[in-house]
């Protein structure tokens, strides 16, 4: 590897281990005080590493895709709202009775009963 992109890859993984540290903040304010030995704690702080790592790197991605002009502003936003109502609609289909809206969320309780069965209330 050339003494330039060791460079930039070591930059990279530090910032990237520095954003990562946020994860404890994220699993305390989920679950509140825990060890970090408890599975659930643990659990969260990797969901929370992965999220923010994939944040990081799509914005960083699209930043450059923009910048090169592979693709507009314009058809980023189109395409973003394309995916985001895909993924509104599997989710609804996933938990029947459930729809987000632009002003909340929407449940219809008897539909949902089955899939919130077991749920802690």
């Amino acid at each position: 590897m050339e003494k330039d992109a060791e460079a930039a890859q070591s930059r990279m993984m530090t910032a990237l281990n520095r954003l990562a540290k946020w994860r404890t903040i994220f699993a305390g304010w989920q679950l509140g005080t825990r060890l970090d030995t408890d599975p659930e704690c643990q659990a969260v702080r990797d969901h929370w590493d992965a999220t923010l790592v994939l944040r990081v790197e799509m914005t960083a991605l699209t930043a450059l895709l923009l910048s090169k002009g592979v693709f507009t502003m314009d058809e980023l936003a189109n395409q973003t709202a394309t995916e985001a109502d895909a993924m509104n609609d599997a989710l609804s289909a996933r938990f029947p009775g459930a729809r987000a809206t632009d002003t909340g969320m929407t449940i219809d309780l008897v539909k949902a009963r089955e899939w919130m069965a077991g749920w802690r209330l």
